[in-house]
């Protein structure tokens, strides 16, 4: 079942609830339906972390965690996902997001000297923080729908096919 794929690398809760940016959420860590496995609880997780990875802010793992409790989905998989944004992966997909946004936005064209660093980030951010934000939040709602649907549609179709693969097991003629 998929369930055991989820597990193998979702962490412990206890050491998720004794995080030192967790630790704000205090009680509402230990409601039960933050660490289900089930289809609506895992895809809407997916939902969560992709939304919240595509989003250019500090402490993504607090956002993303307020929106599981708040959504009552699994929380360590909503938290775990907003890692896909990490120091390697960060430029690529942040400038695809301000692409994104320069696109979307009437008169706004992508700047042509772009280098990959902070003293550029901050100086242009001014510049680029509306397409970016923009971009980051359409790339963001597309990815979260995408996953979810994603999830729920993997989910069940290993269900299925698991079925199929007992069914057939069972109808087989016995060798005895």
């Amino acid at each position: 079942m998929p369930r055991k794929l989820f597990k193998q690398y979702t962490p412990d809760p206890k050491k998720l609830c004794e995080h030192k940016h967790m630790r704000i959420f205090g009680g509402y860590l230990l409601d039960q339906n933050l660490w289900h496995l089930n289809r609506r609880s895992v895809s809407g997780a997916f939902a969560v972390g992709l939304f919240w990875a595509m989003i250019p802010m500090p402490l993504q793992m607090i956002a993303a965690a307020a929106t599981a409790i708040l959504a009552r989905v699994n929380l360590p998989v909503s938290v775990a996902l907003v890692w896909l944004t990490n120091p390697f992966t960060i430029p690529p997909i942040f400038y695809f997001n301000y692409l994104v946004g320069t696109w979307l936005l009437p008169h706004q064209e992508p700047l042509g000297n772009v280098e990959i660093s902070l003293e550029w980030f901050t100086k242009s951010m001014g510049e680029i923080w509306q397409p970016l934000y923009l971009g980051s939040v359409v790339v963001g709602v597309v990815l979260a729908a995408a996953g979810y649907a994603a999830i729920r549609f993997y989910w069940r179709w290993h269900i299925i096919s698991q079925y199929k693969k007992r069914q057939q097991e069972r109808s087989k003629p016995s060798s005895s």
